[in-house]
């Protein structure tokens, strides 16, 4: 039977010292079920009496995300674990005097004081869930606050037997050298945490911060055997929308010829052409559940055609191209021939790099809906047009699902290079923000992973192109008049010099751009900044 976490609360202290932040953590004892002889910060599970309205009213300030018994339960737990009272008007001399009420119902503590919660001195920091297969298992949210003044706090003796105020940085030290044991939500913690130079200022960092993303560990199988991953592992997303129901068994295996189930109307099978440009291979998805599409059917490859008809065992209705590049659109030609499919995406503009076969039945437009299947509630795709890396570029949203097949206007691993004439990196980062404004839950991409958080994604992949652009004007500030050659070594000086003759396709495809700003003047194959943009800088 699944073991449902559950819900957890913990806090992390923090003080001022001459070495910086310190942390307050507790060593659990060596008997506990759950983490025993970890070093952690205070903690635990979420009482019933979290949420009586007696307690809920003394609680001042936001306390909505997550909902208020969260919060009630840090501070309850933190008094109970480790002797630290954080509530209003409590200074170090009164919460030593309340110290009778730590193994007491909290409510007589509120209560019989008068005492009231600060929801505002706490700034939720985090979204933990226990991996499957342990014995235990907590959904914990974490909060942060800085330690009440004088309040040292100490151990309980029952659930914890040492206490300690630690730097962030002599902690993962310690941990290191295996002189305490330090679990990886700890870990993650304390290396964020170790870069702030004061206690107020990593409470206020958090505070701005957006609502924290969920880390919910989780198991799959491959050629290595069973393996954990976690938030920030390539395979994580993919792993919780194949196996929502956490059962250990689906594949982190990046195959060519494996299909692999990824939900209920969508399977990938990987082309068997990895290489530098496409990881893996080119991401073919044979999508419905009756009568079937196909999205990128990928390079003409005789043994992938094949797996494609096999699978597919004459359902297969519509071939959709998100573009013509010839890791995609190729194998479209044979298919169509060996099933009659109907075939649609954007014709292929002109150039060595386009597949000149891509010949389509129905010329799909932005917005346009392809219903696969004749049924009322038949599953959709709708066609957004998403220029860019390729003029004729497609994206599709399964509309269903909000899963958005991204072909290579976003890639799993690494940003797509944009060649002119037909990549445009302006248009790229207009399609980029098009698809800001649907509502998306998963990115299907040309290579690679499923990609979560497509919002977050999207915005990164901006960021980074804006940033990259700056890094181009900054070096035409340096070199006052340069070529691409010149520039690429100082544009592209974080990526491999074995890879800058890829590179020289997008740089070239900024300086098109900013030319186009009017930021850049560009005369034969040297680039100046113009002269107003060089003085605004």
């Amino acid at each position: 039977m699944k073991l449902v976490p559950r819900p957890a609360s913990t806090l992390i202290l923090l003080r001022d010292s001459a070495a910086g932040p310190e942390v307050l953590m507790l060593q659990r004892t060596q008997s506990a079920v759950f983490l025993g002889g970890a070093y952690v910060f205070p903690g635990g599970s979420i009482d019933e009496a979290d949420a009586d309205p007696r307690i809920l009213k003394r609680v001042r300030g936001e306390a909505k995300v997550p909902p208020a018994p969260y919060w009630v339960a840090a501070i309850r737990e933190c008094f109970e674990e480790a002797g630290v009272l954080l509530l209003d008007g409590v200074d170090a001399a009164r919460a030593e005097s309340l110290m009778r009420y730590r193994q007491r119902p909290f409510v007589e503590l509120l209560e019989n004081e008068d005492l009231y919660i600060p929801a505002n001195a706490l700034a939720y920091y985090g979204h933990w869930i226990t991996a499957p297969g342990r014995p235990r298992r907590f959904d914990t949210r974490f909060f942060l606050a800085v330690a009440p003044e004088g309040q040292i706090g100490s151990h309980d003796a029952v659930e914890t037997v040492h206490d300690v105020w630690i730097t962030p940085r002599e902690a993962l030290e310690r941990g290191a050298r295996n002189e305490i044991e330090l679990v990886p939500a700890t870990q993650t913690t304390l290396q964020d945490l170790k870069s702030f130079k004061t206690a107020r200022e990593a409470f206020d960092a958090v505070r701005s911060r957006p609502e924290p993303e969920v880390n919910r560990a989780c198991w799959a199988q491959g050629k290595d055997g069973a393996k954990l991953f976690r938030s920030a592992d390539p395979q994580y997303c993919e792993i919780h929308w194949s196996d929502p129901e956490e059962t250990g068994e689906t594949t982190y295996d990046l195959a060519p010829g494996v299909p692999k189930r990824l939900d209920r109307y969508v399977t990938r099978i990987i082309a068997p052409n990895p290489g530098v440009m496409t990881g893996p291979g080119t991401n073919t998805y044979l999508v419905g559940q009756g009568d079937l599409a196909v999205i990128d059917p990928g390079p003409a490859i005789d043994s992938h055609i094949q797996l494609l008809l096999s699978e597919t065992k004459n359902r297969l209705r519509w071939i959709l191209c998100t573009h013509t590049h010839m890791d995609h659109s190729p194998a479209a030609l044979a298919l169509k021939a060996a099933t009659g499919a109907q075939v649609l995406g954007r014709p292929a503009p002109e150039g060595q790099s386009q597949d000149a076969t891509f010949k389509p039945e129905f010329v799909l437009e932005s917005g346009q809906r392809v219903q696969l299947g004749e049924m009322s509630g038949a599953i959709g795709l709708r066609a957004i047009h998403t220029p860019g890396h390729a003029s004729n570029h497609l994206c599709y949203l399964l509309e269903q699902t909000k899963m958005l097949f991204t072909g290579d206007h976003v890639m799993q691993g690494s940003t797509v290079v944009i060649n002119p004439p037909d990549g445009d990196m302006r248009a790229y980062l207009h399609s980029l923000e098009k698809l800001l404004g649907e509502d998306l839950a998963i990115i299907a991409p040309g290579h690679g992973y499923l990609v979560g958080a497509p919002h977050k994604e999207l915005r990164r992949l901006i960021a980074h192109r804006l940033g990259r652009e700056r890094k181009v004007v900054c070096a035409l500030q340096q070199l006052g008049e340069a070529s691409v050659d010149e520039l690429l070594p100082i544009v592209y000086d974080d990526v491999p010099a074995r890879i800058h003759r890829v590179a020289a396709r997008s740089l070239t495809a900024h300086l098109d751009k900013l030319a186009t700003d009017g930021a850049v003047r560009a005369a034969g194959e040297r680039y100046t900044l113009v002269e107003s943009k060089t003085k605004e800088a």
